[in-house]
């Protein structure tokens, strides 16, 4: 509505916000490991005075980059611009300027009349580009005007997953490990899921001290779950051929996704970075020479597309934070993956070859190759649903 961009033009503190890019943050508010935001309201709608935090993630501290500022009322959008507010549609999205990133706070309105704009959302966000804002969560909903006043929104109690529709494993999800050549293990390894070789036949089962049930499966004191090869009577070769096929569709569908969110992300060596959910896309091999994180919520989505080898080295972890889920992360590779002694690894391997576990690692997913499983005691847990 026209005359809420006139509020906003008449009342928003210019003079503080145009000291927003060069010395307003200061005080006691720093970078963290996330980027933060938030507001604090006094007064009544009547005669509201509000202010603004932003705490900038440290690795983006001191980076050139872009702030960000939007009401939304009665569904119109008005976004902060340098030379104020303006209505905001499509296209690039305004902001207040670039600066060096850094953290603080600043006053936006002082006693201003919002009583006639009950409802009003006030977002902030910051990145290096806005593409960076959007797709790594660098911004956020702070405040809501109600009647007494404006309080702080509280945390979504079910946010909008980040990253891609995850891939449909189909048939071949109900598998922990699932080969079209071979499945061998070194004795002892530690398996929480069906296992199954297909075209191969059960011989192609090997180390794993099988006790045939009937010619429909096998048992192993290694596997917690049934192992089937492609040589059993009915219905077990014709659902096996079915989870391979599903297994190769699965592939192709994580090979196949277009529009990478991040491409040949640090160089493909991953070590020591945080992951957020998206599409990831190498031209090359992809290294894990120390620990990894992958952060995001429980509904977030990752696709790996790697189209060499991928490895991770001895003794070296993923590690999942912020309610992260291994069934939602898609490692798809063109090449061989290696995950190395003692090594802890996760998410769904979907390889175009061969998956080698070397003694002592671990895997919380799948192991889905087109090739051959090779284990030497390892552990492998198949993600609940």
């Amino acid at each position: 509505m026209t005359h809420f961009l006139n509020r906003l033009r008449q009342k928003a503190s210019f003079a503080l916000l145009s000291v927003f890019l060069l010395t307003v943050f200061s005080g006691t508010a720093h970078a963290a490991a996330t980027a933060s935001f938030s507001a604090t309201g006094t007064g009544a709608t009547a005669n509201l005075t509000l202010s603004i935090t932003v705490n900038v993630a440290d690795a983006d501290l001191g980076l050139p980059g872009n702030y960000y500022m939007a009401f939304i009322f009665e569904d119109s959008v008005y976004m902060l611009s340098s030379q104020g507010w303006v209505d905001y549609s499509t296209g690039t999205a305004p902001f207040i300027g670039t600066s060096a990133l850094a953290s603080g706070t600043t006053v936006l309105f002082t006693d201003t009349d919002f009583s006639g704009f009950v409802g009003a959302q006030l977002y902030i966000g910051y990145g290096l580009t806005e593409n960076d804002m959007a797709a790594n969560g660098k911004f956020a909903l702070v405040y809501t005007v109600i009647e007494d006043g404006v309080v702080m929104e509280p945390e979504p109690t079910d946010p909008e997953p980040m990253g891609p529709a995850p891939v449909l494993l189909g048939t071949s999800g109900n598998f922990a490990i699932l080969a079209k050549t071979a499945v061998s293990t070194v004795p002892a390894s530690v398996i929480t899921g069906d296992v199954g070789v297909s075209p191969a036949a059960t011989s192609f089962l090997t180390g794993f001290s099988l006790t045939l049930v009937g010619t429909t499966s096998a048992t192993s004191p290694q596997v917690t779950g049934t192992l089937f090869g492609a040589d059993m009577t009915p219905p077990t070769n014709s659902n096996l051929t079915t989870a391979v096929l599903d297994m190769q569709a699965a592939y192709s569908d994580a090979a196949g996704r277009p529009t990478p969110d991040f491409l040949n992300f640090a160089g493909g060596n991953i070590s020591g970075q945080t992951l957020v959910g998206g599409l990831y896309n190498w031209g090359t091999s992809v290294t894990i020479p120390g620990n990894l994180a992958i952060s995001g919520g429980a509904n977030d989505v990752w696709i790996f597309q790697i189209s060499g080898d991928l490895s991770i080295s001895a003794n070296q972890q993923i590690i999942l934070a912020d309610g992260a889920q291994a069934k939602n992360i898609f490692w798809q590779v063109a090449g061989e993956v290696l995950i190395g002694a003692g090594a802890h690894f996760e998410g769904n391997i979907l390889s175009q070859t061969a998956i080698t576990m070397q003694t002592g690692a671990s895997l919380s997913g799948r192991a889905l190759a087109q090739t051959m499983v090779a284990l030497d005691s390892a552990t492998v847990t198949k993600p609940a649903p």
